[in-house]
């Protein structure tokens, strides 16, 4: 028998794992069950592991393995299943897709870089994208690897100066320099937080910070 937050917890995960084939970092499980610190969710985990419904994998950073499911999930699983196999059927269908978007220079994952600028078009598989304008940013630096993003990849940003907390945005400070972090509103403050514990948050008012997109998806390239 699971607690309510050892539930929660594994329906999160099983549900971002089903979703994007990551497990979610402990900054978005920790957010998302409403818990003070990450401590709360390594205890949590840790009990999950205890009861074999959940597995580290090895080698990888942040990788965790559904192993099995409360027999009351299953169903309602099983159903998540077979909708998630029709729109993959849908997006097989638009896989060789092409599109061009804007690639807008270099922004940092550590400290604030160099603001955008456009200057080539950078082609991505239209099915990464949804709808809205997107452009794309050439990561630099290893302040957001908890997060599954790393220097050199491509990040491809969905235009929009709306956000949520939580969210991973393009935050242009001071319209000088742009930075790829973690957004939180905090007793009137804008707060950029980091996903690497080697890096501070960046707290600033908010007459300093203009959201200019939020993450929409990755590229990788592997040498």
């Amino acid at each position: 028998m699971l607690t309510r937050k050892q539930h929660e917890l594994l329906v999160f995960i099983n549900d971002r794992l089903a979703e994007t084939g990551v497990s979610p970092s402990f900054e978005e499980m920790k957010e998302a069950l409403a818990l003070k610190s990450k401590s709360g969710v390594h205890r949590l985990i840790g009990a999950l592991e205890e009861r074999e419904f959940l597995r580290r994998l090895p080698n990888r950073a942040r990788a965790l393995e559904v192993v099995k499911l409360p027999e009351a999930m299953k169903a309602g699983v099983q159903k998540a299943a077979d909708a998630g196999r029709a729109v993959l059927r849908a997006a097989a269908q638009v896989a060789n897709d092409i599109i061009e978007i804007p690639m807008a220079g270099r922004i940092a994952a550590g400290s604030p870089i160099e603001a955008i600028e456009d200057r080539a078009m950078l082609q991505v598989p239209a099915m990464l994208l949804g709808s809205g304008d997107h452009y794309a940013l050439e990561v630099s630096g290893d302040s957001m690897i908890d997060a599954g993003i790393f220097d050199g990849d491509y990040a491809l940003i969905r235009k929009t100066e709306e956000a949520r907390d939580g969210d991973i945005v393009v935050a242009l400070i001071d319209d000088s320099e742009a930075t790829l972090k973690y957004l939180h509103r905090d007793k009137g403050l804008i707060r950029l937080d980091p996903a690497n514990s080697a890096y501070q948050p960046q707290i600033y008012p908010p007459r300093r910070v203009r959201v200019q997109g939020r993450l929409a998806g990755l590229l990788r390239r592997y040498h």
